[in-house]
Parts: C-alpha cells; sequence; structure tokens
C-alpha cells in the first residue's frame, strides 16, 4: 500500500482514505494501484462488508494528478486510472463515500459507482472533460444520463458547470446531507449498517439494483478508446498544457 492512500478496516467496513491533502487529494498512479490492490483484496475478504471512500484534509480528491497526467499524455497505456474504474464498476460488495471539499473529473464520476453518497451541502462536484478537449470516463456517459436525465446530464458533462452537494442531493446522487465535520461519521455509520446485513442477499439484491455490470464495462472500455484518440488531438494537448499552466 502507499502512504498516499490510508487502509483501515473495522467492524466489517474498509475504509479507503485518500492522504495528499496538499494536493486536494489527486490521485496518482501510485495511488490508483493502491486503490486497485485494497478492492481486489476486499473482494475475497468475507470479513469486509462494505467499503468507505473519503479523503483528507477536507476535499474528498481533486481527480488526476496533474504531473502524472502528462507523462499519461505520452505513455497512455501505464496509467492505471481505467483499471481502477473497471474495478469499481465490477466490485460487488456495498461501496460509500463520504465527500466534502473538492470532487473533480473522477472524483465525481466514481460516485456514480457508490451506493450510498454522503456529502456537505458546500461540497464542490465536476466533471471538465469537454473543457479538456477530452470525453467523460468512468461509464459517465451511460452511469450520468440515468441518474440526472439527459438534461442535467448536458449541463454537467457537455457544458462542463460544477455543482453542489446540495445540487447532487437533490438530483439524487447524494442520499443524505451533513455538516462537514460529521459527514465521514455518518457514511461509516451507514458502511457499519450495509456490513452487518446478510452478505449472500446484499450482494444479490445489489446486483439486481444495479443491473449487469457487463454494460458498464463496455462502456468503461468505449470511453477509454474515445478518449486517448481525444488526448491525441492537437486540440486537447493544448487545452491540456494551458490548464496545466493555470495550476501549477
Amino acid at each position: 500500500m502507499s502512504e498516499k492512500m490510508l487502509v483501515s478496516c473495522s467492524d466489517g467496513v474498509l475504509r479507503l482514505t485518500f492522504n495528499r491533502p496538499e494536493k486536494k487529494n489527486a490521485l496518482d498512479r501510485e495511488t490508483y494501484r493502491a486503490l486497485i490492490q485494497a478492492l481486489d483484496a476486499a473482494r475475497g475478504d468475507e470479513t469486509i462488508g462494505a467499503v468507505v471512500f473519503s479523503g483528507a484534509g477536507g476535499d474528498f480528491t481533486a481527480g488526476n494528478d496533474l504531473a502524472d497526467f502528462r507523462d499519461f499524455m505520452e505513455k497512455p497505456e501505464e496509467f492505471p486510472a481505467l483499471a481502477f474504474v473497471r474495478a469499481l464498476a465490477a466490485f460487488e460488495k456495498p461501496m460509500v463515500a463520504a465527500v466534502t471539499g473538492d470532487a473533480v473529473g473522477v472524483g465525481a464520476t466514481m460516485l456514480f459507482h457508490c451506493d450510498l453518497v454522503y456529502a456537505n451541502a458546500g461540497a464542490r462536484l465536476r466533471m471538465p472533460f469537454i473543457d479538456l478537449g477530452l470525453v467523460p470516463e468512468a461509464g459517465a456517459s451511460l452511469l450520468v444520463p440515468r441518474r440526472f436525465g439527459m438534461a442535467r446530464a448536458s449541463q454537467y458533462l457537455l457544458a462542463g458547470e460544477g455543482f453542489s452537494g446540495e445540487d447532487a442531493f437533490r438530483l439524487g446522487l447524494v442520499n443524505e446531507l451533513a455538516e462537514p465535520e460529521t459527514v465521514l461519521e455518518v457514511a461509516i455509520g451507514a458502511a457499519r449498517r450495509l456490513a452487518q446485513k446478510p452478505a449472500a442477499a446484499l450482494r444479490a439484491a445489489r446486483r439486481l439494483i444495479r443491473g449487469d455490470p457487463a454494460e458498464v464495462l463496455a462502456r468503461i472500455d468505449l470511453e477509454a478508446a474515445l478518449f486517448a484518440q481525444a488526448l491525441a488531438t492537437p486540440e486537447a494537448r493544448a487545452r491540456i498544457s494551458a490548464f496545466f499552466g493555470r495550476r501549477e
């Protein structure tokens, strides 16, 4: 595991905490690999009934680490973000998210794979793929319209507008709003209650609710192919370079 992601387990709940607060918990390849490893281990561990994702220091995650993403532009096959979102889509146990502060890019799209999401009203979510000359990822092009409807999906995916935790609650992505200092506590409590339920029945019900993961995995792969194509275009490279310039 990596110090960039804290791992703990109690009462049947695996806690995965993004731990780069100085970088708004941006995810680099080391963090992605640690996440994949943790989910893989949890899959076969019968003592784990649910997983909670959270971020240290006030933010959930600002998405991909900029420096790592710059390298990804040159060697996309070496970047493990795709393997992570595929692991999310294929994971069979309940996943819960505790969202405060920024949840950008994959930090927002991964929430559509979670079964329960808790946030503070002022949390800031955004999926700015089009503004970078790219396409949505993590199955967002399929899951966001299903959850939000076509009009809101266009607003947040095509126009790239940000939305708050309160907006996400109203739209049905967030289950409950809480004060920033209690969001994690509420999420862990919900995960513990899930972990105490009959495991086989819970997983079967989850499959019925969420449907066949093959459809989502196929969309993730299609998005990834189009993402790679877009990444190779001069427009996308110019926009990403300009974005780097604003953030550095």
